[in-house]
């Protein structure tokens, strides 16, 4: 069931005014889609329900914040949630490895590793890298975010940021070099 873009402005409206209907109905249209972005960080569903709704439960508290000449609804949805989903990352004080980056490693950064696959074989392989990683896989070939704005999200360096994304990689195509074998 898709809204129209009237239907949609009448519950944001109605979320303005905090109706708990126009609430769930924003909820329930974005879940599918806000879910999978959580699932790009998370491989547990307590985490992936906590960091979603920590998400809506921030659009919410902002709706009133919302430009609509500024871009659309969902994507200013997904910015908020996907921010949260950082934020939980970020509390759980996963210990990221940090390792300074050399020039040998720094080129292992450039392809996509995953960029031929369909998102259930995606999320099999995110599942079987390490939290940090993953976050840091997710971010850059997923997200599309640059090092260093990774970095400065994550709290890390941006060599620890290309240790990790030669990190997914390498163990990125064993894995998948592994599975293709069957």
């Amino acid at each position: 069931m898709t809204l129209s873009l009237n239907g949609l402005d009448n519950i944001i409206e109605g979320c303005k005014r905090n109706d708990r209907l126009s609430q769930e109905k924003l909820y329930r249209q974005f879940y599918p889609g806000l879910y999978v972005l959580c699932r790009k960080f998370f491989n547990d569903s307590h985490d992936i329900i906590t960091a979603l709704n920590n998400g809506m439960l921030n659009v919410f508290k902002n709706i009133g914040q919302y430009d609509p000449s500024k871009g659309n609804f969902f994507n200013w949805s997904y910015t908020i949630v996907r921010n949260a989903a950082i934020t939980h990352f970020n509390s759980k004080k996963i210990n990221p490895v940090s390792f300074p980056i050399d020039k040998e490693i720094e080129h292992l950064t450039s392809d996509i590793p995953l960029k031929d696959l369909e998102w259930n074989d995606i999320f099999f392989y995110l599942d079987k890298l390490p939290p940090a990683t993953r976050t840091v896989c997710t971010l850059y070939y997923l997200e599309g975010f640059a090092i260093k704005e990774i970095a400065g999200q994550l709290g890390l360096s941006e060599g620890t940021i290309k240790w990790h994304l030669s990190e997914s990689r390498i163990r990125l195509k064993v894995l998948i070099t592994a599975t293709s074998k069957f």
